[in-house]
């Protein structure tokens, strides 16, 4: 699953979603919205950021978590466990 600017390769931060062109992974940019970054930030932060990129980023996590809470994905082990954070997403499977 794509959007127009997020791309997945395996030869790239290890097949975890990117920004196309870039290294930056759509976890990290999510990560820093969570934490208080504004657009502003982000695209000083990363030069080749665009603010396309960064709304890529957030349809594509929105089209993952509507994909997996169609697939009745266990979304109670996430919460219970304290030490899975956002670099372990991949961990969860659906049952």
């Amino acid at each position: 699953m794509t959007t127009d600017r997020i791309e997945i390769n395996p030869e790239v931060m290890m097949g975890k979603p990117v920004v196309q062109g870039t290294r930056i992974t759509v976890e990290l940019l999510l990560r820093k919205l969570a934490e208080g970054a504004t657009e502003a930030e982000l695209l000083d932060a990363y030069p080749k950021l665009t603010i396309e990129g960064i709304r890529a980023a957030i349809a594509f996590d929105h089209k993952t978590f509507a994909w997996s809470a169609r697939s009745k994905c266990d979304w109670s082990r996430f919460l219970a466990e304290p030490a899975l954070s956002g670099v372990e997403w991949g961990t969860l499977r659906s049952e």
